[in-house]
């Protein structure tokens, strides 16, 4: 495409798996600015009429032909499993083959800006952890947790992508606990009417606003931003504070007899929480955003009671 085109059109941006709540929330907020191409496996359904959705697996063939007929300008990278349930190989093959295959077709269609969501789960609750991680911390968060080991690997990869195309905008988000009107673990565990907590712990946390990270990759594709980001919400609060703003009455237990229960509950299917979970109610992973809100600009527009009153809705029905 001409660069005169490129001009007088609207920037056109893919997000792949635009079909989960955060793909849904990132197009609804970026269809008012740019063309918005959505990818994903599932079908995907009540997205604003000019949002261009197509039934594609990132890992497929087809996924170049998106590429070959449309002229994207940037790449927002949201396709990650993360089913604790899924098998390990399967998790490997989506996120980090998946991810590869995406980052391939950027370069080599020559598109200018990708932006990919991690988390700062990459770091992992530790009770050595410095008060608050830099992007420069050492990411350790699957030492202990499996799941967690495809997420590092992806991140790793996109920092090397980084390095090797500077001719291409790479960013890295690492946002704390998102939650909200979404059905991710944090926010299922905060809608508990008596979630378990570990007796004698009672970690520091930090939540960011689904709509909040939508903020942050919207400041992502700003023009010349690249790099590595830490992204948070408001100041940290003891987790039984916010457990006492939700109004819900803890269940205090010995680690071991939670440990048993929850091995007991995930070997029957009744729970999908890993037992490595509970080190995120047991030590602090806290983190600094400060580049985040100097380079990108970014800053968060919802407080904790904005954040708490949405976790109480539930997720969106669509």
């Amino acid at each position: 495409m001409s660069s005169r085109r490129r001009r007088t059109r609207k920037q056109r941006v893919l997000i792949t798996g635009i079909g989960g709540n955060l793909g849904r929330a990132v197009a609804r907020r970026l269809h008012r600015t740019y063309e918005v191409v959505g990818i994903d496996r599932r079908t995907v359904r009540h997205m604003p009429k000019d949002v261009d959705v197509e039934q594609v697996d990132i890992r497929r063939r087809s996924v170049e032909d998106v590429f070959r007929r449309k002229d994207i300008d940037a790449v927002v990278h949201l396709n990650i499993m993360h089913d604790p349930r899924t098998r390990q190989e399967e998790h490997h093959r989506f996120n980090i083959v998946g991810t590869q295959k995406i980052f391939g077709l950027c370069a080599e269609h020559r598109v200018p800006k990708v932006i990919v969501l991690s988390s700062a789960d990459v770091y992992g609750p530790d009770p050595r952890n410095d008060q608050f991680l830099t992007e420069e911390a050492a990411l350790m968060g699957g030492q202990n947790f499996e799941a967690i080991r495809d997420l590092i690997a992806l991140d790793m990869f996109c920092n090397t992508f980084f390095w090797r195309h500077p001719e291409i905008e790479t960013v890295i988000l690492r946002p704390v606990h998102i939650v909200g009107r979404v059905n991710n673990a944090p926010s299922k565990y905060l809608r508990l009417e008596k979630p378990p907590t570990i007796m004698g712990f009672d970690p520091m946390i930090q939540l960011i606003h689904v709509e909040d990270v939508v903020t942050a990759i919207e400041r992502a594709l700003t023009p010349g931003i690249r790099g590595v980001y830490n992204v948070a919400g408001p100041s940290p609060v003891p987790l039984s504070f916010v457990l006492d703003q939700l109004g819900r009455s803890p269940r205090p237990l010995p680690e071991p007899l939670l440990k048993l229960m929850l091995e007991t509950a995930w070997t029957l299917k009744l729970s999908d929480w890993p037992v490595p979970e509970l080190d995120h109610i047991k030590y602090v992973c806290m983190v600094d955003d400060s580049l985040a809100r100097e380079k990108l600009g970014f800053d968060h527009a919802h407080d904790l009671p904005e954040i708490l009153r949405d976790v109480e809705k539930g997720p969106r029905p669509w």
